[in-house]
């Protein structure tokens, strides 16, 4: 990710928590004023995707898709769903760490 796309997102996340119309003119505002130069078509794709999406359903769907091997769990939406998620939980807890042994438990000591 480069520092213009960087710059944008936070401008993007700053504008939408403030409840700020998200344009392409405030972005560049932003990010001139944390004195980062950016080129001149980033605060613009950022300002479209936030037309076209919704930037608070982005933000709560981090990490839910794609393909990769990264494992999401979300909360519980209902239906066969809450059944799924509820099961995730009960198989972590299965998992038991191997215990250590000591040498009292095998009968022998190093010292001896």
């Amino acid at each position: 990710m480069s520092c213009g796309e960087v710059a944008c997102t936070y401008a993007a996340l700053l504008l939408h928590d403030e409840d700020i119309p998200i344009t392409a003119e405030k972005i560049s505002t932003l990010v001139k004023a944390a004195n980062v130069t950016v080129e001149p078509y980033w605060p613009l794709l950022f300002a479209k995707l936030a037309e076209k999406r919704n930037l608070g359903d982005l933000i709560m769907n981090v990490g839910a898709g794609g393909g990769g091997g990264a494992v999401a769990v979300a909360a519980p939406t209902g239906g066969a769903a809450g059944g799924a998620a509820a099961a995730a939980p009960a198989a972590e807890e299965k998992k038991e760490e191997p215990k250590e042994e000591s040498d009292d438990d095998m009968g022998f000591s190093l010292f001896d």
